[in-house]
């Protein structure tokens, strides 16, 4: 027999709203239903009218808002609705930091099992506006000029832009610089549907502390007309440009950057801090996109590891190093394991250019290098994770219950992932003391989350 639904495609329902989901949609239930609707905000009351009707869940559409909520305000962006890149403007940020609480505290309670661990309020931003030092800018074309800007919700149709909130000031402006001369100097977009054309994105990086900028042309020949005028365009025109990169990505795919970098001027790397420390970005290289929040979110976990100078610290996802060379300020030694061969190449670069010397770093699954270093000797007092949205590999756990670190440091960018992993550390024999969600996406339902775990005696 098909289940009979409380709520048909179609129905036009009055409902409140309870929740949101994780890419921000309002959530309200009907006879336990879930139905999830887009610019809607817990606390409301609304006309809503049911678009899609599937087994667990529904959507629906706003017709009509009956009562508001307080947090409710007006969308500063005016592509807001067409973007997607944000999914909270329309919520003030007071409510942003009660939804991202929210969120944390009932995947721990619903996912997790973990009734007893304490939650701090989220640390967000003074100015949660204009925090990204990197943009990457899909190129397109319209009545024959450059278009650049982002994709409409689920499409692939660029929405033109001259500027967006939650980017630095500094790459909305070379972006426009950049488009202009390439435009005016005869490069043409590529169209994914013909795999013709050249430009496909446009990439800036810019330090936030050192004010250096890099600008990547993603393309998709080596071939870029006009090259040595483009060229010293862009070099007269952009106030502290350091790197000039073609990347050249000749692939039908989605995926942005491709194998071959050239540099067209200037260095392979800009830099910058996080705190006192230095570090080398290359085209190629993850630094996280708000650094601000970044010494945050580091400073949190430096504090969960109570370092005194005499530990061994093993850092699981050591990416390029950003905890690893914060932790071994602090500690006798650093062991960072990363699985992405460039990334640890980064790593000792940025360990070399801060002369950092207490730290070793080596490439390779982390339940696999692990092991190898505990039948050498090395013991772990403070074990510091900090996973992939998918969460740490269930090796990875089992290998850390195994080798009892008294202490677990669990750097997290979803709390889904987060929940699961710390229940299965939990059963393994720690205990998850306090938690600190830290925003680093203002305007997104995004929240990562320190955890201090402490192995039970």
């Amino acid at each position: 027999m098909s289940k009979t639904f409380s709520v048909q495609k179609n129905d036009y329902i009055d409902v409140e709203f309870v929740d949101l989901t994780h890419d921000g949609a309002g959530v309200a239930k009907i006879e336990g239903y879930p139905l999830f609707v887009a610019g809607a905000l817990p606390g409301e009351k609304a006309k809503v009218k049911v678009i899609k009707v599937g087994k667990s869940y529904g959507f629906g559409r706003l017709i009509e808002l009956y009562e508001k909520s307080p947090y409710r305000i007006d969308a500063p962006c005016p592509i807001y609705k067409e973007c997607g890149g944000c999914q909270l403007q329309h919520l003030s940020y007071d409510g942003q930091m009660i939804a991202k609480e929210k969120q944390v505290r009932d995947v721990l309670t619903r996912i997790g099992k973990l009734e007893n661990v304490h939650v701090h309020p989220v640390l967000g931003m003074k100015e949660p506006w204009r925090y990204r030092n990197k943009a990457q800018v899909p190129i397109g074309e319209h009545e024959g000029g450059l278009i650049g800007g982002f994709y409409q919700q689920r499409t692939h149709q660029i929405i033109d832009m001259e500027a967006c909130l939650i980017q630095q000031e500094k790459n909305d402006e070379v972006v426009q610089i950049v488009k202009e001369i390439c435009g005016r100097n005869g490069v043409r977009a590529y169209d994914e549907t013909s795999h013709k054309g050249s430009l496909r994105h446009i990439m800036v990086r810019h330090g936030l502390v050192t004010e250096e900028v890099m600008v990547v042309l993603v393309t998709r020949t080596s071939e870029l007309p006009n090259r040595k005028k483009i060229i010293s365009e862009i070099v007269e025109r952009i106030k502290g440009l350091k790197s000039l990169v073609l990347n050249v990505n000749s692939k039908k795919t989605n995926v942005i950057m491709g194998d071959e970098t050239q540099i067209l001027w200037g260095e392979d790397v800009i830099y910058d801090y996080i705190g006192e420390i230095k570090f080398a970005i290359s085209s190629r290289s993850f630094y996280q996109v708000n650094p601000e929040q970044t010494k945050v979110l580091y400073d949190k976990a430096l504090e969960y590891a109570d370092l005194n100078g005499t530990e061994t610290v093993i850092d699981a996802y050591c990416g390029i190093g950003t905890i690893s060379l914060f932790l071994a300020k602090k500690a006798r030694k650093v062991y960072g394991v990363e699985i992405v061969p460039e990334a640890i190449e980064d790593a000792k670069r940025n360990a070399a250019l801060n002369g950092i010397d207490n730290v070793e770093f080596a490439v390779g699954k982390a339940e696999m290098v692990i092991p190898r270093w505990y039948e050498k000797g090395v013991k772990a007092d403070v074990l510091v994770v900090d996973p992939p949205r998918k969460g740490c590999d269930e090796a990875l756990l089992q290998t850390i219950v195994a080798m009892k670190p008294r202490k677990v440091v669990y750097v997290s960018c979803n709390p889904a992932t987060l929940a699961r992993d710390l229940r299965i550390l939990e059963d393994g024999g720690y205990k998850a003391v306090e938690v600190q969600p830290v925003d680093m996406f203002p305007q997104t339902m995004h929240v990562e989350a320190v955890v201090q775990l402490v192995l039970k005696m």
